[in-house]
């Protein structure tokens, strides 16, 4: 803590000020504080698991879990073959061979539909996004949802403004370098042509603040459809190849969601007006970049100084090891993820964390009970929604089968390209299928939560629940402060700007008042406003994007509030002055972050979530912290009455 600074006048520079001036990032980390740390953490414990697992070899027969041997098998092998880089060196680029042979054959644009979906089946990507979700306006069904993509970038902004003019130069130099290493005879030539080519394609997205628009992105396509928006991409092909020929376009593709349609109609005339010898090197650094990881080390170290020094600043590779574990996590994370909570999770914590969400959605509901701008009908519409929130808290009841997977110690890029079809298999097998409301999207050792609209749940695994989230040992009001809050931030993105438009079942279904749907904008507006004026203290100059944060801003606002609220009534109504004081500290020492400035004004640009300080400093908007710390006009976090926002 910096005792300098009053808690009054900045909450995050209060708590965590000397910690900010005294801490060093580590080399291989873009920004340092408890969320990372913890994970960190977690890393180490499933590091653990993973060389035990591997170790047992037979002896995993003798444990309880039936599918235990196999997946202790898979675990040790993937492993291995991610850690023999001896091996890795030996094969130089040649198990990446076989996609660029591939792409260097590319004769039309059909052909290039063919290949991306035969890439994207195996972990690439190409020229949009795809994913399987429940419909928002049916979920009782799946969908495939289609979504802007394609650029090497991290958004359309950079191929645009001036400001980044220098790292687009960068990304020359990167392309430059990774086509040298592959042996192109033109690599400058080549990489020139490949920033061409993705700024045709990023004029034609959305801003990133658009593609929040719930209502704007539901937009249904049959298959004719489609194809009429974009006539240039052949989808019969594409789909035969992403899913090894076991769906036809029909199947998948019968009906649709296109998230942002005007960007596929831009992406047909890309199609057609970029002559294939471009899309062929296009197409080579895409298969460069998704094979580096798993590459010698001069792929590896070239990738990373772009996507990692350059973009995040960070200035040192993670560990070998630890990008071994990632691997794992990704592909068998369910797997490790049993082991893990076995181990580092005990029964107890759920169930004082049931108690805690239990407490959360009565404050909720008592809220939502004295709201002044929110009239009986809409109300009773809200406790119907709060009702049927489902939590999710630690780990799956079932946890997922890998017993399809196969994994080889001395096959790194096939195993790789194993698991991603693994997966693509086991997400296209969903349509037509019914919804799996018990399905997690989370492994249990994330340090994180999310909140999933479409089924209306909140999900809190195990990694998040330790200090100083929670902890079975500390005061009450600390945990209030932290894992309660993130609960009520969950829950409040049932009712922020876009979970509010969905009902309790999980539809796009408007159950509000046209009057208090006006009274709900008006707020967030006031909150949008406050936030665009935000410069976070290593950037002068630059400007938080309030309209691109705004979800999560309610989402802080309401889960702090209504922690507040929940502390309060496990207290039964008479909580101690000091111990509040206590639950606002905790909540400023859950944001305890520090970031390089690339990635700080990297995530200006693209992240949801506001700066740390200011989801610390998000008190300035409750009268209870203004209450319990005594704040007068003059004070750093001094809002009027009138002037704050109140929401839930």
């Amino acid at each position: 803590m910096d005792l300098d600074v009053r808690p009054q006048d900045d909450l995050f520079g209060h708590v965590n000020g000397r910690w900010l001036a005294e801490t060093e990032i580590p080399a291989d980390r873009s920004s340092w504080g408890p969320f990372v740390s913890l994970a960190d953490a977690a890393e180490e414990q499933v590091r653990v698991i993973i060389e035990e697992l591997a170790s047992q070899g037979a002896d995993a027969a003798e444990t309880d879990d039936p599918d235990g041997p196999a997946n202790a098998r898979k675990i040790g092998d993937l492993f291995a073959s991610f850690m023999d880089a001896e091996s890795i060196e030996a094969a130089g680029l040649r198990p990446a061979q076989p996609l660029i042979a591939a792409a260097e054959k590319l004769r039309d644009v059909r052909d290039l539909a063919a290949f991306l979906g035969e890439f994207e089946r195996v972990g690439g990507y190409g020229l949009f996004g795809s994913y399987i979700d429940t419909d928002d306006k049916n979920s009782d069904r799946y969908l495939v949802n289609l979504v802007q993509g394609g650029l090497g970038l991290p958004d359309e902004s950079y191929y645009r403004e001036e400001k980044h003019a220098e790292t687009r130069e960068q990304y020359v130099g990167y392309l430059t370098r990774m086509l040298e290493l592959a042996g192109h005879d033109d690599a400058a030539g080549a990489a020139a042509t490949v920033l061409a080519v993705d700024t045709a394609m990023a004029a034609g997205h959305w801003e990133r603040a658009e593609t929040r628009d719930v209502q704007r992105t539901y937009n249904l396509h049959t298959l004719a459809e489609l194809t009429e928006l974009c006539p240039a991409f052949d989808w019969a092909a594409y789909v035969t190849n992403l899913s090894g020929s076991k769906r036809t376009e029909s199947e998948l593709l019968g009906e649709v969601n296109v998230r942002q349609p005007s960007y596929l109609a831009h992406l047909s005339q890309v199609l057609t007006e970029v002559p294939i010898e471009q899309w062929r090197v296009w197409v080579l650094t895409r298969v460069l970049r998704s094979a580096a990881p798993y590459l010698p080390e001069r792929f590896v170290e070239t990738n990373f100084d772009f996507y990692g020094r350059t973009l995040s600043g960070t200035p040192e590779l993670r560990a070998r090891w630890k990008r071994g574990v990632s691997l794992v996590e990704g592909a068998l994370g369910e797997a490790v993820g049993k082991e893990y909570v076995a181990r580092h999770f005990p029964p107890s914590s759920k169930e004082m964390m049931v108690d805690l969400v239990a407490n959360l959605l009565e404050a909720y509901r008592q809220s939502i009970e004295t709201l002044d701008w929110m009239t009986e009908e809409t109300k009773q519409r809200a406790y119907e929604k709060l009702a049927t929130f489902r939590p999710k808290i630690g780990y799956p009841d079932r946890f997922r089968d890998y017993s399809a997977l196969e994994v080889r110690a001395d096959d790194l890029m096939g195993n790789v390209a194993g698991a991603a079809a693994f997966e693509t298999d086991r997400q296209l097998a969903k349509i037509g299928s019914p919804v799996d409301r018990d399905e997690w999207f989370m492994l249990p050792q994330t340090v994180n939560a999310y909140y999933n609209p479409g089924t209306n749940e909140i999900c809190f695994p195990a990694g998040i629940l330790q200090k100083p989230f929670f902890s079975p040992d500390a005061h009450p009001a600390e945990n209030y402060g932290g894992i309660g809050a993130v609960i009520g931030h969950e829950v409040g993105h049932g009712f922020d700007d876009q979970g509010a438009q969905f009902d309790g079942q999980g539809n796009l279904n408007d159950w509000w008042t046209p009057a208090d749907k006006a009274a709900f904008e008006e707020k967030s507006k006031a909150l949008v406003a406050q936030y665009d004026g935000f410069e976070p203290r290593n950037l002068p100059g630059q400007h938080v994007n309030g309209q691109l944060t705004v979800g999560e801003n309610i989402g802080d606002l309401g889960g702090l509030t209504i922690g507040h609220k929940a502390y309060v009534i496990a207290c039964g109504g008479a909580a101690e002055v000091e111990d509040r004081r206590r639950l606002f500290l905790n909540w400023g020492y859950v944001w305890r972050t520090k970031r390089r400035s690339q990635q700080e004004e990297q995530y200006l640009t693209i992240d949801p979530h506001s700066p740390p300080e200011f989801r610390a400093n998000i008190v300035r908007n409750l009268d209870e912290f203004h209450e319990v710390f005594g704040t007068a006009p003059g004070d750093g976090l001094w809002l009027e009455p009138g002037e704050r926002v109140r929401i839930w």
